[in-house]
């Protein structure tokens, strides 16, 4: 007898669960499951991530997110996820944090393009910034970033984006913490960085910008 495959939400549930963290309703697993099959779907044919199966995205890449999104502080009111790439972890802040009104910055075409698909099939008010995130002219509650290209240069540009007391949230490692803070310069206070799950030394670094602190 054939096994009947598990749904993808009961398998995110079960990591997460695994991972220490609270699970899902079922109606927001069901969302994730639904991000998860375009995803996988786009993954075929457009290079969003070089993890492919479905197993290592939800492991490495959903409930890290989802994790980030439980670590951020209250009070946020709009995030500008800086160089989105397949959506993370702006999009699980989305689904996770409906009160925050998230933009994802992504300049490159066919992964932007993706992010307005999923952003779409989703029903989400989340807006696509489809240029380089430098050029916003606005300034963000909350500014955070994974798995960027130039993490450093990254951190330095998002931090130019935060509005004051609002919070830079790079997602790196204990090992780089200290390169990250010196990138973001002297107008952040940090609290203690909160630890994600899946080992490697992953954190999500909480920098908030102090008052009078020059932009």
């Amino acid at each position: 007898m054939s096994q009947v495959p598990v749904s993808a939400g009961v398998r995110l549930n079960a990591l997460l669960e695994d991972a220490d963290q609270p699970i899902l309703d079922d109606a927001l697993a069901s969302r994730f499951a639904e991000y998860l099959a375009l995803l996988v779907r786009w993954n075929a044919r457009v290079n969003l991530t070089a993890i492919r199966d479905e197993e290592g995205i939800l492991s490495r890449h959903f409930v890290e997110s989802i994790a980030c999104a439980r670590a951020l502080p209250a009070g946020i009111s709009t995030l500008l996820d800086f160089g989105s790439g397949a959506g993370f972890p702006g999009i699980p802040i989305a689904l996770c944090r409906p009160e925050i009104a998230v933009t994802l910055a992504e300049s490159q075409g066919k992964k932007a393009a993706f992010l307005q698909e999923a952003v779409r099939v989703q029903g989400l008010s989340t807006k696509v910034h489809s240029r380089r995130a430098e050029l916003l002219s606005v300034q963000f509650d909350c500014v955070t970033m994974r798995a960027v290209d130039r993490m450093q240069e990254a951190v330095s540009a998002g931090s130019q984006l935060v509005a004051v007391d609002g919070w830079l949230a790079p997602m790196t490692t204990g090992s780089e913490l200290d390169a990250v803070k010196a990138a973001a310069g002297e107008g952040f206070e940090w609290r203690a960085p909160v630890s994600l799950p899946g080992g490697d030394d992953r954190i999500v670094a909480l920098g908030q910008r102090k008052p009078n602190s020059p932009a």
